[in-house]
């Protein structure tokens, strides 16, 4: 295994990367000098298996995208069709990213242990079982299984992709590939509403699960053929007893309990309800167990070493502030759209489109400029997030007279500064690693951290909305009796879809429209909080080097 040796004086957060490293060491890092000194060092020419196996990467991202954002516009109709509760509505749409969530850095250790192809086919076949149980539900606790199972296999799906992209290339080449990344995920999140929307209201809710057949059909014989890894020095078997398995059940049930409260807190039960505050008392404690826990098996999940460096730290810190707003923005704009502009599901999927262009092109053209022009990512991760905090703010702009040049133009500010993030974050954290193998375990945690980071933004998104609404409607005094139910801040949401059809005169109509802008706008306000907090967090980045040529113990040999 070759080591970049380009010996230069390290910074204080460069040496705080180094310290403790038990092996590998990787490039030297420098705050000065971002780049190293590889310029005159040619990327060797790559085979027909390696871009396969990148397009089998592409098809993975895109099928697990999809899956996460199409179930949300379909569960009314798949409620209404099958006798649905509101528990089991809300089981649905929440138990894939859970067990996403859950499940990414266990697929990533497990991948370090048995390889992963083994993982990946097992992450492929979970998958498709989940879609086809999924798709011939006859009952909601069919639709559910069939999502956990889809859950199980779409994490696996996810990281691993991810990771087998670090296999595949070097660090110093790897802001090209992970600039191509962006573009299967933002294409699966503005398209997997409205493909939510035309399969339940056109033909049938059960093709969103008969549509991942045949993208895995693609997918599966690629990276069975062309996805050649070097195989492990150990033996695999014998490498499952050294896993973590006390920081695997301490990670798994701290997060399920703090995960699950977070999702449905201001929704299906109150914040003050002891069905939110147990679960996420309980689990934060097995949580700071797992984390004391970490520091004494031989392979842990998520090694401190991982968050020795302030980059690192620093980093995650980032990514969670991003998924906060990331998440919680993707739901409640298309929600401002229906509510106070009367647009349909559809319409609102079309105003997203400059947006998520925006969003593509930015991700892949942020860290593939860096990558190219060999120059540090701090400053361009900084002026992200000053694009994502204006961007946010400026969406209290909108009313119900917005015009659609507004509706379409002003989101792109945010969405370019979300599309550079997305892969710009990888880069810092993946540059502070003090053992190249840990590579994979550090994507696994900040995909993780970026799914719960969601998870706490919705929740606290539904929190102030409720509260607002609750207040605004208030004010209003009495209501026509067909919208008595509206002072039930939980049935705020659902009665969304209503308000075009509403035959009540304007004076009625119009505070109603003006309780859901005022109490959207509130939860504006409270990401474009979190916003400043993500920008703070630059201020802790330091430019280290990217341009290491180490690879991986199962790096791509194609």
């Amino acid at each position: 295994m070759n080591h970049h040796v380009n010996e230069r004086p390290l910074g204080v957060d460069a040496q705080n990367d180094r310290s403790n490293s038990p092996a590998l060491p990787t490039s030297p890092h420098t705050n000065n000098n971002p780049t190293g000194d590889l310029a005159g060092q040619a990327s060797p020419k790559k085979s027909v298996a390696f871009y396969l196996t990148f397009i089998a990467v592409l098809l993975n991202l895109l099928v697990y995208t999809l899956d996460a954002t199409s179930l949300a516009v379909a569960t009314p109709t798949i409620a209404a069709e099958l006798a649905g509760t509101t528990l089991q509505s809300f089981w649905a749409s929440i138990s894939y990213l859970l067990v996403v969530a859950v499940t990414q850095p266990l697929y990533a250790t497990l991948s370090d242990t048995l390889g992963r192809k083994p993982c990946l086919y097992a992450a492929y076949l979970l998958f498709a079982a989940g879609s086809i149980v999924f798709a011939l539900a006859k009952e909601m606790s069919g639709v559910i299984v069939g999502r956990v199972l889809q859950g199980l296999g779409g994490g696996g799906l996810d990281v691993l992709s991810e990771i087998v992209v670090t296999d595949m290339t070097t660090l110093q080449e790897r802001s090209l590939y992970l600039g191509l990344l962006a573009i299967p995920t933002a294409l699966g999140s503005v398209l997997g509403p409205t493909i939510g929307g035309l399969f339940s209201g056109l033909v049938t809710w059960r093709w969103l699960g008969w549509i991942n057949l045949p993208l895995l059909g693609l997918s599966f014989p690629i990276t069975v053929f062309f996805l050649r890894l070097r195989s492990l020095e150990k033996p695999r078997l014998s490498g499952l007893r050294t896993l973590d398995w006390v920081g695997i059940a301490l990670f798994s049930i701290g997060a399920v309990l703090v995960a699950l409260p977070l999702s449905w807190a201001g929704s299906l039960y109150p914040w003050s309800s002891f069905r939110t505050l147990l679960p996420l008392l309980i689990g934060v404690a097995a949580l700071f167990s797992f984390a004391f826990y970490e520091g004494k098996p031989v392979a842990p999940i998520m090694p401190h070493r991982l968050f020795k460096s302030r980059t690192a730290t620093a980093t995650l810190f980032g990514v969670f502030f991003h998924g906060v707003l990331l998440y919680s923005l993707l739901q409640w704009l298309p929600l401002l759209y229906q509510a106070c502009m009367s647009k349909t599901v559809l319409q609102s999927a079309v105003l997203l489109i400059p947006g998520s262009a925006a969003c593509v092109t930015a991700a892949v053209g942020g860290v593939t400029a860096i990558g190219l022009a060999k120059t540090g990512y701090k400053w361009t991760i900084g002026i992200s997030w000053v694009l994502i905090t204006i961007g946010t703010g400026i969406l209290v702009l909108f009313d119900s007279n917005s015009s659609d040049s507004m509706l379409y133009g002003l989101p792109v500010i945010w969405a370019v500064g979300i599309g550079v993030l997305l892969r710009l974050l990888y880069l810092p954290l993946q540059a502070s690693l003090t053992h190249v193998d840990d590579t994979g375990l550090a994507i696994g945690v900040l995909l993780t951290v970026r799914l719960l980071g969601g998870l706490l933004g919705l929740s606290i998104c539904s929190t102030v909305f409720s509260s607002y609404f609750m207040r605004s409607i208030e004010a209003l005094g009495s209501l026509p009796s067909s919208l008595d139910h509206l002072k039930d801040p939980e049935a705020a949401v659902a009665f969304i879809p209503q308000m075009r059809t509403l035959v009540l005169p304007d004076d009625v109509v119009l505070p109603i429209t003006q309780a859901y802008l005022t109490s959207i706008r509130a939860a504006i306000y409270t990401m474009t909080g979190f916003g400043g907090l993500g920008l703070l967090t630059t201020f802790l980045i330091s430019d280290l080097s990217y341009q290491s040529t180490e690879r991986g113990q199962q790096h791509f040999q194609g």
